[in-house]
């Protein structure tokens, strides 16, 4: 999906990591929510709060998910979900555009 239709957009930025991290929140006419953002160059750990499907729209990205021990490499057109009530860390190579969707369990 390259659009998203009949959204209500939150106008002010969620901010994290000084500012190398930054998305705005989409809510879809269903109720249902996603990110969208933008990561700089760096090493981030995330939380997670529900289950989330991270899409990634261009960049270039390793990331290391719960419970595994081993480095993914994830690029444009790729993307992973991400359990809840969970932490991950990624290598952000490039800048890196992306859409994260909460997934209600």
């Amino acid at each position: 999906m390259t659009e998203l239709k009949n959204v209500t957009l939150t106008k002010a930025a969620n901010v994290y990591f000084g500012g190398s991290v930054t998305s705005r929140k989409v809510t879809l006419s269903d109720g249902s929510v996603k990110t969208l953002g933008i990561m700089m160059p760096g090493e981030y750990t995330f939380a997670t709060e529900q289950k989330e499907l991270m899409e990634i729209l261009a960049g270039d990205l390793e990331i290391l998910l719960p419970n595994e021990s081993e480095w993914q490499h994830i690029s444009a057109g790729q993307s992973f979900n991400v359990i809840g009530n969970a932490k991950f860390d990624v290598k952000v190579k490039t800048l890196t555009d992306y859409c994260c969707s909460y997934i209600e369990e």
